[in-house]
């Protein structure tokens, strides 16, 4: 069986921390655990030496980017396969056997997807993710009962960060994640750029998790709005696409988003974002289009605004 090495990212919220951890510790299968304590206050770093001694801690000084914590955490291991996991994420016993048992099959798998479910298990939070012409990413099946979740759904492009498989060579071949992305759309861009390299991306309905979702930033906090803004300004410019065929439909969709957001939270947050990360692009060479497996090409202008609706709409409460 090939060595596993799970990668969670720590700050704050150390009950998230450890409920994540707990969950591991019932796992069906050997692995080891990297947490990265990235500048956390609360004394993370101590509190897992003494509550987890069989977790291997990374402690940054201070606060990074998502990215540059997770990259930290997966360097610290060596297994053949990684599993890139939020800290607000409690996995059923077997799921990290369900996610890892497609690589077994398969050498040019890169990535595997699970089932991420919202609190009480209702709702699918994400089963990987889906993209448009304009490479917007959006979760696939997100807010539907579990049921609905089928193989020949969405076009799959890769797996969410929140959980998600890899294989070390294939994280390691386009060099995990992009480290001048703060937050959001991180894991979207790794997925591509594996699409890009050759490796096929897979999913995995029968690993199961809970996500509890914007633990870190709040819902539509003004921070997590101007983070998500500045990845999806980066990735337009990195990728071209304001300079391809689909640029007037990813230009009307960034101006709604904008206004909309503008109207909703009155803040000037996801233009600020917007502007930021298109700066932060401007000299970095042009990312290859991913190939066309990758994308879905049946998300039309509409079903693209909708979607992005949706991810604005804060999920329901739901019974534990």
């Amino acid at each position: 069986m090939s060595t596993v090495d799970v990668a969670i990212v720590a700050y704050r919220g150390w009950e998230l921390t450890q409920s994540c951890l707990e969950h591991m510790r019932r796992q069906t299968i050997a692995h080891r655990v990297v947490v990265c304590d990235n500048g956390c206050d609360q004394g993370t770093a101590r509190r897992l030496a003494d509550a987890y001694p069989e977790v291997t801690v990374v402690r940054l000084e201070r606060n990074m980017p998502y990215p540059v914590a997770c990259n930290a955490a997966v360097a610290a291991g060596r297994a053949e396969l990684v599993v890139m996991m939020n800290n607000d994420v409690d996995a059923r016993p077997d799921f990290l056997e369900r996610l890892l048992a497609p690589f077994a099959a398969r050498p040019r798998l890169g990535s595997v997807a699970p089932l991420l479910l919202r609190p009480g298990e209702l709702e699918i939070d994400s089963v990987g993710l889906l993209a448009d012409r304009t490479l917007a990413a959006f979760p696939r099946f997100q807010g539907r009962p579990p049921a609905e979740a089928v193989g020949d759904g969405p076009v799959l492009a890769g797996p969410a960060g929140a959980a998600a498989a890899f294989r070390r060579a294939a994280w390691e071949d386009v060099g995990g994640l992009d480290e001048s992305i703060l937050a959001y759309m991180e894991d979207f861009d790794l997925a591509l750029r594996l699409r890009v390299a050759g490796w096929e991306a897979a999913v995995a309905l029968d690993a199961v998790a809970v996500h509890r979702g914007s633990a870190t930033f709040g819902h539509r906090s003004a921070e997590q709005r101007r983070k998500a803004g500045y990845a999806r300004a980066y990735l337009l410019r990195r990728y071209g696409v304001l300079r391809s065929r689909d640029a007037p439909r990813a230009m009307l969709t960034e101006a709604f988003v904008v206004m909309g957001d503008l109207a909703i939270s009155r803040d000037t947050a996801a233009l600020a974002g917007r502007l930021a990360g298109w700066r932060s692009a401007a000299g970095r060479p042009r990312l290859a289009r991913p190939p066309a497996e990758a994308i879905d090409e049946q998300i039309g202008l509409l079903d693209s605004m909708r979607l992005r609706r949706a991810a604005y709409r804060r999920p329901r409460a739901r019974p534990a």
